[in-house]
């Protein structure tokens, strides 16, 4: 194959007189080729040469301009290629120029002066650079011979001054390159003289020695340049030199004489560095100044041509020469993308030509017309036919192949694109070449730069070749100067190389078209002698194509391949160990395939496949980076590429009746598709032509396929298979790389269907399982089902029942359903376009798999699931429960419609509702026998016997047969109970009919706070007649315990056998009796409600049935009381404030204080009427509490006391009224069986219709109004109730009776009269509320008592009545403080008394076993009262003798204190007595604070004085005063005063 070249390469010409080429060589060389050059672009910005190849050519060889170069100094026949070709590699001329060489080298061999230019500027081939090399050894040599020599090689070789624009084409630059040999005259000399040659040596002792130079003289090197650079400021500097080692000279060529005067100079390392460096430099800059020349001359020309497009004459050929010169030049020198640009330029230009010509019909006047065929095409195309009609092609010794045109079929079918293969550019140039050749040179070039850019392998091993061609050119026996460049492995440009392969594809097709009409052309011209309408022509022609775009991508195939591709390894297998028959070879062998009858596979070149599918990357032996830029993209290009292989392949075998497996599949399409055959319209027979016959016969020949891997496949039909699969696994490969998903699938599904097809079942079942849910994604659903069919039968074949069964049947069964859903809902659609025309399955092709479901997995040891929703549709409950009669049961009617063609049996058919109010209660229906489902509709009857009411939505759905469970949960298929595939009319509404079994929780009407509360549970059997029953209780409100230890059972029927755990066994029993059960319960919280489950199951002589019933009762206290006690020395008042502890008045019959052991009470007078009691206004209870005469403290005695009292809540009397109302008329009016659900929902109602004040309206008034339900929409609050039997207003449903009968109700009742409730005739609500009387040590008894008689300022004496009388302010007036106490309210135990050791009777350590001493105080306001006397005291009360008797519990007038006072009035009002406070005194003679302490003794004083007041008049009768302000503070004096008759007193001024 063509092996273009990956480097830039320009000509430099040397002329070499004196013969030191060789002694320069060794240095100059090495430092090839030039890097790091910088132009800038006429156009755009600086363009960067990373490496320059220069190629040395000795001047007077004839190549140098019109050939090949000649050879090295050491003798090798070596191809050239100037600075607008490319390289050739493996012996094949690089360029078109070079296939041209020996007749170009005729004509100009010996030939003297000036060569002949061409007039094509494209085709012209000259140097860059003339390089001049010279020995020159004194200044005498140069004065005599050097320099006439140097000026007649300047005149004759290097004018610089072009006679023409036309002559930049072949602009050149020229350079003088001194030499010096060692042990010379030269080599003694400083390059400079003087101060300059000081500045630019680097060595000191060079720097002394160049000082030391005569002055008066120049060194040959400014001789040079004084003589040959030119005295302007621009002119360029033309001479440079190079000094060569002793030890770089041959023995032969060092001269033996030292100069005689030697100078002391010497050149070192640096200054030889810094010397080829500077020539290395001189060597760019005049390269890229001649490189610009040229462009610009040649951008001038192209415009110039371009412009004249439209001009009679103008040729396309022409133009793309010129045009291709340009970008050939910018090739020479590394600009590969500016060539790239200029060949795909040139490209589109061609295809306008080509478009222009076909339609205007005319080619000479629009480019130039092109050859109609390609000769070798037609060559190829004539042999196979010739060998087809001989009917000896499949025979290799019948047909001489190894004759002189079967190379050129190998060369033009293994390496169809090479744009070296012929002298393309002579051909474009004569207009002597084809559309089909044109196309392969453009592509074929554009491929090679592409190449270059990427970088890719064949680019650097030509880099390598020239590499090693370069240091051949050093003469044998002379070591190099400088190392050669170590290798530099850089990475490939993977993008470039994906665009390659992207490239390829459209060319493919495209040069497909363009070969077929060269073909037929080639047939159909005038010297060949067989019709186009030739079947074998036609044969031999698709043939010719299909062969020629085989190798085409195989051959990008090749050139793209790259290491830096982790492709992972093939998971192709062997069968049974064998080796195939055919092998395909790695991409660079299958551009070579060897000679040979058979391919073999060498055992170990393919890994084993993975177990689990494609691993993450191959191993390799070398470790490879893998770039990530542009893999993905050249993966995928790649992949196309085998993927067009492929189908090359396999259009070839369909000739044969091969094919992947594809035309085998089953079909499940609509009916009658797969059978129909195409009949011809044509009235000929088709037995009169023979060549339909003919055709038939010869289209599976083997003639013009050409190539050898192609023919190799085709031999035999394993051959082709394994090349199918092979090419097809490639792909896959690729595409997993670039990580293209649908292509993986659809590359896994061809491999599927081939392994299928050749009865590989394991492998194909691996590929459908992995492969069929992405068909199934993407829509192509007749596919999947095939797919699954095959996958099935795969399963099958290798007995893997339980894979069959659930990755296959079911998977087909669902699918096929799908389809069939989708067929449905397309058809009950009214469409006004036309219906659709996708094809949906045949039913007939379904048949049969879901029996076999059920026969296979009854052999399974566990069951099959399968979603119900993905084998039936439109799942629905038909209408609300139908409920049984004079039964505790009900059924629902489910329809659904089955999606499956097989008609089967159902075992059972299962339905669980679940509650929606967010409680865990379930309800499972089932059906009573086995069902028979048809294909299409199907209404199903279930039935429950159980009984719970609430509203409820379908959860689960469960159709058994056989060990296949159809099911259907909501969970999970959609949470949203709207979304398609959910069951429609999912919702059901269950209510308690009035006469059927029930269970009522109560909370019980007697509370007593000082005990457990309680409920009971009521259970009416209804219409049932019961044989046996179960009643479990169980409490579903946390922090709540039920003592079921405690219940009991009231009334005649007693449980069978004792409660254990809340659960009651009960005998028979008839109809409409009832079983009251009561309970305790306790509360770990305070909670307002208790919610409480019981489960009843009973059984009649219809069956088992259950019910459940959730209720919740308040536990909150309907009341709320306070009391407060105010102790006397004998009796205790008692004062009970009673409020209502909601909004609800409640209503007080009666009320109860309960006497104890020690205590009894007396209550006045009760009310004649109950006493409404409101939230704002309480009512009052007094009570007096008195000891018992003989009561003693004792342990064994009770003496707390119990209020009773006796109410009702008005919201409660309200719900009964209602409830009782209603359901007498819903009886009447024949809806007795929804007066419970009727009487529920109008009592919720209550709660947000009335508010507080209303309530209290209705207590006052004694009515109720009922326009709070006015506003209700009735039938929407019951639904789901049905239809009724007798016929009802509305719609007939009982939500439309109910509603009827709400308005109607409501229209006759606006008002209902609530009555007090007669307590004798219902047992009003009772709460006992325990009383504890406070023990209270001591009470203390204090009376202020005025002495009498006391005169009085009304009458003079003191009153009989025992009022005080009126005073007068400052009398005074004599009293007594009575003091007195009593223990009778000492009740404590646990404080007061405990058992010692060895005692009988309790001691008491407390207050009656010691003395106590206590303090009195008596206190007034200053401004009120002048007290006199003993303000301050303490007084001792007396130990019991007798703790236990009633000895000394109450003061004596010996124990008794009477302190007397005066009182003093300090002003005129009523003034209340003073104050007196007793306490108890410590221990340090003080009085105890108010916040005493829990140790100390509790004592209660009775102030008999509180609230008593003694009213203070005046004592003045009459006042003198005087008016001026004489008195004090300037105010009336007061001259004299007389005190009021009766008393004695002093006048105070």
């Amino acid at each position: 194959m063509e092996q273009p070249s990956s480097s830039s390469k320009v000509t430099v010409e040397y002329h070499d007189p004196h013969d030191v080429y060789k002694l320069l060589a060794p240095g100059l060389i090495p430092r090839l080729p030039l890097r790091d050059l910088h132009w800038q672009s006429h156009n755009g910005p600086v363009r960067s040469i990373q490496t320059l190849h220069v190629e040395l050519v000795p001047a007077g060889n004839e190549q140098s301009s019109s050939g090949p170069s000649v050879t090295s100094p050491n003798p090798k026949p070596a191809d050239r290629d100037d600075g607008f070709q490319t390289a050739s590699i493996g012996g094949r001329p690089a360029s078109t120029e070079q296939v041209e060489a020996t007749a170009v080298a005729k004509t100009g061999a010996g030939a003297a002066g000036k060569e002949r230019r061409h007039q094509i500027p494209g085709l012209r081939r000259t140097p860059y650079l003339k390089v001049l090399l010279v020995r020159c050894d004194d200044n005498d040599t140069y004065k005599a011979t050097t320099r006439a020599e140097i000026r007649d090689w300047i005149k004759t070789h290097a004018s610089s001054k072009p006679t023409s624009n036309a002559e930049n084409h072949d602009a050149f630059e020229w350079l003088i390159v001194h030499v010096v040999i060692p042990n010379t005259t030269a080599a003694t000399q400083p390059r400079l003289s003087g101060s300059k040659a000081a500045e630019s040596s680097s060595d000191p002792a060079a720097k002394t020695a160049a000082l030391r130079w005569r002055g008066g003289s120049s060194t040959l090197l400014e001789k040079l340049r004084n003589d040959f650079n030119g005295s302007s400021k621009s002119a360029v500097d033309r001479v440079r030199q190079i000094r060569i080692g002793i030890n770089d000279v041959p023995y032969d060529i060092l001269p033996r004489v030292v100069p005689a005067v030697p100078t002391g100079y010497h050149e070192s390392g640096q200054d030889s560095i810094n010397a080829w460096a500077d020539l290395i430099g001189k060597f760019k800059e005049l390269i890229l100044s001649c490189f610009d020349t040229r462009v610009s001359q040649y951008e001038e020309d192209i415009k110039e041509r371009d412009i004249q497009r439209s001009l009679p004459g103008w040729n396309f050929c022409t133009f793309f020469i010129l045009k291709e010169g340009l970008a050939r030049g910018f090739e020479s020198v590394g600009l590969v993308e500016d060539a790239l640009v200029g060949y795909d330029e040139l490209s589109v230009g061609l295809d306008a030509i080509i478009q222009e010509q076909a339609i205007t019909g005319n080619a000479e006047a629009h480019g130039g017309a092109l050859l109609a065929h390609t000769e070798e095409l037609k060559n190829i195309a004539l042999k196979a036919i010739q060998q087809a009609s001989l009917g000896s092609m499949d025979d290799e010794q019948a047909v001489d192949l190894q004759g002189g045109n079967q190379a050129l079929v190998d060369n033009f079918h293994n390496i169809p694109i090479n744009s070296s293969k012929k002298a393309y550019r002579e051909l474009i140039l004569a207009n002597n070449v084809s559309l089909f050749d044109f196309r392969c040179y453009v592509f074929g070039r554009q491929i090679s730069l592409l190449l270059r850019l990427g970088n890719a392998s064949s680019s650097r091993e030509e880099l390598l070749a020239k590499l090693r061609e370069q240091q051949e050119l050093v003469p044998r026996g002379v070591a190099p100067a400088t190392p050669m460049p170590a290798r530099t492995d850089e990475a490939e440009n993977l993008l470039h190389l994906a665009e390659i392969c992207r490239r390829a594809l459209q060319f493919v097709p495209a040069i497909s078209t363009v070969a077929r009409n060269d073909l037929m052309s080639s047939i159909m011209s005038a010297d060949s002698q067989i019709s186009v309408e030739n079947p074998i022509a036609i044969e031999v022609v698709n043939n010719v194509v299909a062969s020629f775009a085989f190798s085409v991508a195989q051959q990008i195939l090749a050139q793209t391949s790259s290491k830096a591709l982790p492709i992972p390894p093939s998971t192709l297998t062997v069968p049974d160990g064998h080796e195939p028959k055919a092998a395909i070879p790695e991409p660079k062998t299958m551009m070579h395939p060897a000679r040979q009858s058979s391919l073999s596979l060498r055992s170990g070149q393919r890994p084993p496949p993975s177990p689990v599918g494609f691993p993450p990357g191959r191993t390799t032996e070398e470790n490879t980076p893998f770039i990530r830029t542009g893999l993905e993209d050249l993966a995928a290009q790649r992949a196309e590429l085998y993927s067009l292989s492929r189908n090359i392949l396999e259009e070839c075998g369909k000739k044969r009746g091969w094919s992947g497996g594809w035309a085998a599949v089953p079909m499940v399409g609509e009916p009658g598709v797969a059978e129909m055959d195409d009949i011809s319209l044509d009235d000929d027979d088709p037995k009169a032509n023979p060549l339909a016959n003919l055709g038939t016969e010869t289209s599976a020949s083997m003639a013009g396929l050409n190539n050898e891997l192609l023919r190799t496949a085709l031999r035999a039909k394993d051959d082709f298979h394994r090349l199918y699969e092979i090419l097809t696994d490639k792909a896959l490969r690729h595409y997993a790389v670039a990580s293209h998903a649908h292509s993986v699938q659809k590359s896994m599904a061809d491999l599927a269907v081939l392994k299928f097809h050749l009865g590989q079942y394991s492998e194909a079942s691996f590929f459908f399982y992995e492969t069929i849910p992405s068909f199934g994604e993407a829509g192509w659903s007749l596919l999947e089902l095939s797919m699954l069919l095959m996958f099935a039968k795969s399963l099958k074949e290798l007995r893997k029942l339980d894979d069959y069964v659930n990755k296959a049947l079911r998977q087909l069964l669902c699918k096929a359903a799908a389809a069939e859903k989708e067929r449905i809902q397309q058809k009950s659609l009214l469409r006004i376009r036309a219906s659709s025309k996708r094809q949906y399955p045949e039913p007939s092709s379904m048949s049969g798999l879901f029996t076999d479901l059920l026969h296979v997995s009854s052999s399974l040891g566990k069951e099959v699931k399968i979603p119900l929703v993905s084998l039936f549709c439109d799942v629905e409950l038909d209408g609300p429960p139908v409920y049984d009669e004079m039964q505790d049961s009900f059924s629902v009617f489910l329809k659904l419609h089955c999606l499956i063609v097989d008609t089967f049996e159902a075992t059972k058919i299962s339905l669980r509702i679940t509650s929606v109010s967010g409680s865990n209660q379930e309800i499972w229906l089932q059906t009573e026998a086995p069902i028979t489902i048809n294909p299409g509709k199907n209404k199903i009857r279930l039935r429950s016997m159980v009984m719970v009411a609430g509203s409820y939505e379908v959860d689960q759905i469960h159709l058994s047969s056989a060990n296949v469970v159809l099911h259907h949960d909501r969970d999970i298929v959609q949470l949203d109970v709207t979304a398609p595939g959910t069951v429609k009319n999912h919702r059901v509404n269950l209510y308690q009919r009035a006469g059927a079994l029930d269970a009522r929780l109560i909370a019980t009407k007697e509370v007593h706070l000082g005990r457990n509360n309680t409920l009971e549970l009521e259970v009416l059997s209804g219409w049932n007649n019961i044989k046996s029953c179960e009643v479990k209780i169980r409490s579903v409100t946390g922090g709540v315990r039920l003592l079921m230890n405690e219940a009991t059972v009231l009334g005649s029927i007693q449980p069978s056998k004792r409660p254990e755990g809340g659960v009651f066994a009960f005998g028979a029993f008839p109809a409409h009796t009832s079983i009251l059960i009561k309970f305790p319960f306790s509360i770990e919280n305070d909670l307002a409600s208790v919610a409480v489950k019981a489960e009843v199951s009973f059984s009649t002589e219809n069956g088992d049935f259950a019910f459940s019933r959730t209720s919740s009762v308040p536990i909150t206290l309907a009341l709320g009381v306070n009391v407060q006690d105010v102790f006397k020395h004998d009796k205790l008042f008692s004062r009970f404030t009673v409020s209502a502890a909601s909004d609800s008045p409640l209503r007080l019959f009666k009320s109860e204080l309960l006497g104890s052991d020690m205590f009894e009470s007396q209550f006045g007078a009760p009310p004649s009427h109950p006493i409404l009691i409101f939230t704002k206004q309480p009512a009052s209870l007094l009570y007096k509490v008195q000891r018992k005469p003989g009561a003693k403290v004792n342990p064994k005695k009770k003496q707390t006391m119990h209020l009773r009292l006796y109410y009702s809540v008005v919201q409660e009397e309200i719900e009964a009224l209602l409830g009782k109302t209603l359901a007498e008329e819903l009886e009447q009016e024949g809806l007795l069986d929804y007066s419970a659900l009727v009487v529920a929902k109008v009592v919720s109602l209550i709660d947000g219709a009335l508010s507080s004040s209303e309530l209290e309206k209705v207590a006052l008034l004694g009515d109720l109004r009922t326009d709070f339900l006015s506003g209700v929409k009735w039938e929407k609050l019951f639904p789901g109730l049905g239809r009724m039997s007798a016929p009802a207003p509305g719609d007939g449903s009982p939500a439309a009776a109910i509603a009827h009968f709400m308005d109607s109700w409501l229209k006759r009742h606006p008002k209902l009269p609530l009555r007090h409730p007669d307590p004798s005739a219902t047992q009003p609500k009772t709460i006992i509320i325990p009383v504890d009387i406070p023990p209270i040590t001591i009470v203390h008894t204090a009376d202020i008592q005025l002495q009498q008689p006391l005169l009085s300022m009304d009458t003079g004496a003191a009153r009989a009545g025992g009022g005080y009388p009126t005073v007068c302010t400052n009398q005074v007036l004599p009293a007594t403080l009575h003091l007195k106490w009593t223990r009778i309210w000492d009740t404590a135990v646990s404080d007061s008394t405990r058992l010692t050791v060895g005692a009988k009777s309790p001691t008491h350590v407390g207050g009656r076993s010691q003395d106590l001493e206590f303090g009195y105080e008596i206190t007034a306001p200053p401004d009120t009262w002048l007290l006199g006397g003993r303000r301050k005291g303490h007084f001792v009360i007396p130990a019991m003798p007798n703790p236990d008797g009633d000895e000394c519990l109450t003061s004596t007038p010996e124990t008794e204190a009477d302190i007397p006072l005066l009182l003093i009035p300090l002003r005129e009002g009523w003034l209340p007595l003073p104050v007196v406070e007793i306490r108890e005194a410590t221990g340090n003679g003080g009085l105890e604070s108010a916040d005493s302490g829990p140790g100390d003794h509790h004592c209660e004083m009775d102030y008999r004085n509180l609230g008593e007041t003694v009213h203070v008049i005046a004592d003045r009768g009459e006042v003198t005063l005087s008016l001026d302000a004489s008195g004090p503070g300037g105010g009336p004096l007061v001259l004299e005063s007389e005190r009021r008759l009766g008393l004695d007193g002093r006048v105070v001024a």
